[in-house]
């Protein structure tokens, strides 16, 4: 039981590798090209949980971890920042190689701004909760600065990535929450679970992908330059 966090890291890491098995879709080249942007994600998402984990917010139980720890965040947690990303911006790229098609991208705008008026509200519900407020001010900064400052156009693309990774976000968290590996602190949320798993969590991950994919689709056009 002590490796169980460290498995699931190992899951999310081997994952996008059997994309390459659809070999016309998917090329070994756009593993290599994923992991700067997950790194950076990595390592951004890495210093928001060792905050998190200051501040009492979420809690880690050392029974299922190896024992390594940096600022009391164990090693796990910062191989999971850096799986999850790596996970999501593959799925993105191996979706738009499978179905190129890009038709939607007309209606993404309309759900960056309902998505920005969910951070609003629930930013201005959940003020009292430092979970809940870090959370959506970081998403809401993201995506006013992705959608209206931002010309690289990639939403509706990002947004059926989002939906996808769902399934593993919903395996490794469920297990997370379930055992529990993580716990959070029931003063910082809004006390809203889905399948033991905060609301605030979903919303998390989508900030995690959505910096993955922004970078990935920034250092791209810089390439190309």
């Amino acid at each position: 039981m002590k490796n169980l966090f460290l498995c699931l890291d190992i899951f999310l890491f081997l994952a996008p590798w059997t994309f390459c098995l659809d070999s016309k879709a998917f090329k070994l080249k756009k593993l290599n090209k994923a992991a700067v942007p997950a790194v950076v994600t990595g390592i951004v998402f890495s210093a928001i949980g060792v905050v998190f984990n200051i501040f009492g917010i979420w809690r880690f139980n050392s029974e299922f971890i190896v024992g390594i720890y940096y600022r009391g965040v164990p090693l796990e947690f910062f191989l999971f920042c850096f799986g999850f990303s790596f996970l999501g911006i593959n799925v993105y790229q191996y979706l738009n190689a499978r179905f190129p098609k890009n038709n939607l991208q007309q209606f993404s705008l309309t759900v960056s701004n309902l998505m920005l008026g969910l951070c609003i509200a629930f930013g201005f519900f959940g003020h009292k909760h430092w979970y809940t407020i870090v959370v959506f001010v970081l998403l809401f900064i993201l995506l006013l600065y992705i959608e209206y400052i931002n010309k690289i156009r990639f939403m509706y693309r990002f947004y059926r990535a989002y939906l996808v990774c769902l399934l593993p976000f919903y395996i490794c968290f469920g297990v997370m929450a379930r055992l529990p590996i993580l716990s959070y602190n029931g003063k910082e949320t809004l006390g809203i679970n889905i399948i033991d798993i905060p609301l605030e969590s979903h919303f998390y991950i989508m900030a995690m992908l959505l910096l993955g994919v922004y970078l990935l689709e920034f250092f791209g056009q810089r390439a190309t330059k």
